[in-house]
């Protein structure tokens, strides 16, 4: 579904250069659930941006679906590629019916009538109801937001999905619920996810395989059961003491099978 390769993320600075990642490589296979994670810093929501197409790498191939990610049309990438942002994006002078239409509407190719019916649809599909279509982001719940924002990325029906801290903000009940979403969806829809968390309980719950981003690079991909027993300085700090006790008690509650 998605292949990186020799990629390289720089930014510029007033008196210096930065790179974020050099000669990357990293690939997801169709129907999986990659999870990335790493230190503050790492890069991991720039290879979101990357792979989303708001951000191009200094050097290096994004391909998605086998074409490279810069020769798709917007209209391309748009029934490619969805991504639900950290904190939801919604567009706060829009009700939520408005802002899970707008990426059709925008493309200005079907009736509103249509568009606005196959809004509906998507909000129902995140467990919203109809009576939540008017309201503006700004009487939501922190969930009813990611739902809402998580329709918006569905609108296009897009095979693959991006997923920044999809559960950050979120209360223990709400966080469970939205995680349940997502196994569903990602069953029923047949999606490919990748997804960037810090949360270790969404991490083993819905994880297929992780990617761990230190050193500008992949320092390793596999199982959580793989990645945990990496033999690496930083797999070892990330799992420290309680956290990684706490691993490993997950490891044994999620069979890793969505």
């Amino acid at each position: 579904m998605v292949e990186i390769r020799k990629l390289t993320s720089a930014f510029a600075m007033p008196d210096r250069r930065v790179v974020i990642h050099k000669d990357l490589d990293l690939t997801v296979e169709r129907g999986e659930v990659m999870s990335i994670v790493g230190g503050s810093g790492s890069g991991k929501t720039v290879l979101l941006r990357q792979i989303l197409g708001t951000e191009t790498p200094a050097a290096g191939e994004v391909r998605i679906m086998g074409k490279p990610r810069e020769s798709l049309s917007r209209r391309g990438a748009s029934s490619r590629v969805g991504m639900l942002f950290q904190h939801g994006a919604l567009f706060s002078a829009f009700s939520v019916l408005e802002n899970v239409a707008f990426p059709l509407r925008e493309l200005k190719t079907l009736p509103p009538k249509l568009v606005e019916e196959a809004a509906m649809v998507k909000l129902q599909m995140v467990g919203l109801k109809a009576s939540d279509a008017d309201k503006r982001p700004s009487e939501l719940s922190g969930g009813m937001i990611k739902r809402a924002a998580l329709a918006r990325a569905l609108i296009m029906d897009p095979p693959l999905l991006l997923l920044d801290e999809p559960t950050a903000g979120l209360d223990p009940d709400s966080s469970d619920g939205f995680v349940n979403l997502l196994r569903s969806l990602h069953r029923d829809l047949a999606l490919t996810v990748i997804m960037v968390t810090h949360d270790l309980d969404t991490l083993f719950e819905l994880s297929t395989r992780i990617a761990v981003v230190a050193e500008q690079r992949i320092i390793v991909t596999g199982s959580p059961r793989e990645v945990i027993a990496f033999q690496h300085p930083f797999v070892h700090d990330f799992f420290p003491g309680e956290r990684g006790q706490r691993a490993m008690e997950l490891l044994r509650e999620y069979p890793f099978a969505i």
